[in-house]
């Protein structure tokens, strides 16, 4: 992420053109008499939006449904249990 130091007379001045900086990517560290004061930076997009942004990347397949109210089961290969196994990687 880039990061960028300015003052805060000039992040008042020219606040819309900084927002669009920071919608961008960029992260502002505002300063107060050179010394930094504050980090302005893009909000973490929610979980919806980064799957959504996954499906329109082509990274991902959605078929729009809901997924099927019966419950995953997992299985696995050889005498342990899930239970078993479980419990192992807890300890």
């Amino acid at each position: 992420m880039k990061q960028k130091m300015i003052g805060i007379r000039e992040f008042k001045e020219q606040l819309s053109g900084h927002i669009k900086e920071v919608k961008n990517g960029a992260m502002l560290v505002i300063t107060e008499r050179g010394k930094p004061v504050a980090r302005l930076m893009p909000v973490a997009a929610d979980l919806d939006d980064k799957l959504q942004q996954m499906v329109d990347s082509g990274m991902a397949s959605w078929n729009g449904r809901k997924p099927p109210s019966e419950g995953f089961r997992a299985s696995v290969k050889g005498p342990k249990t899930v239970a078993d196994l479980l419990l192992e990687d807890r300890e």
